[in-house]
């Protein structure tokens, strides 16, 4: 662990060369240290994913957090009303998310003490995009924390017409994949978990999932009533881990 990080908002340039907002957090001292691109959940770019971002630095990463809704809200908006103003919209369009990550993953290469290695890991929506970014940039390891949509369409009722599946950019995947899914949850289904494992399997890609029985969706969520501590703790175990052997030991 170590004992002291640093923090700021900053600005950094995202898809089609559009300044947006970021939150960056690093460890004291002169590194290397590898980075994690954390993306947030659809609630948005709030205080339980700064806290995160934090908790990345505080373990000894550069933990780079984009506004992914920048463009609906703005540098003053509330972060949930940022949310639906995307959700409104359709939801976030991947080829823009892609460009925002590649900025977030381009400003971690000119900060000193970057050893080079990016992990990247998402909640919910997130982790349908840590998929995609997985799939589709160049990044060394990757965590789908119950990401909804990788397999299966959004209902309806969701308006999310932007959000496509994912699972057939399966065999583009780049890097090895940790995926943590409660057994309750929906969105994604254990069937559909299921799924995106079989075509894993299929094209012969690195991954390692784990289910947690009663727990649903968002049970990383310490702020929530889908709060699962014993599943949480035992996945950010598993999280410390992966990341370990391949953003710090060059596994």
């Amino acid at each position: 662990m170590y004992t002291g990080l640093s923090s700021e908002e900053i600005r950094m340039k995202g898809a089609n060369g559009d300044e947006i907002n970021a939150y960056v957090a690093r460890p004291r001292g002169d590194g290397p240290f590898p980075g994690v691109l954390v993306i947030h959940h659809m609630p948005g770019w709030d205080e339980a994913t700064i806290e995160i971002t934090n908790r990345f630095a505080a373990h000894g990463y550069i933990g780079i957090c984009p506004n992914l809704h920048f463009r609906e809200g703005g540098y003053d908006i509330a972060p949930d009303d940022a949310a639906a103003a995307a959700r409104a919209a359709g939801g976030v369009p991947d080829a823009r998310f892609l460009g925002d990550a590649q900025g977030a993953i381009d400003y971690l290469s000119t900060l000193d003490g970057f050893n080079g290695k990016v992990g990247v890991i998402g909640y919910c929506s997130g982790g349908r995009q840590a998929f995609l970014v997985a799939c589709s940039l160049k990044v060394d390891a990757a965590v789908d924390c119950y990401g909804a949509f990788v397999v299966g369409e959004p209902p309806a009722q969701a308006g999310l017409s932007e959000v496509k599946p994912l699972v057939h950019l399966a065999e583009k995947l780049s890097c090895p994949l940790l995926g943590l899914f409660g057994n309750e949850d929906m969105f994604p289904s254990p069937a559909q978990v299921d799924e995106l494992e079989a075509k894993l399997k299929e094209v012969g890609a690195s991954y390692e999932f784990h289910r947690y029985d009663n727990a649903g969706h968002g049970f990383f969520g310490w702020e929530s009533t889908q709060y699962r501590p014993e599943a949480a703790n035992e996945g950010w175990g598993r999280i410390w881990d992966f990341f370990g052997r391949y953003l710090k030991e060059g596994k």
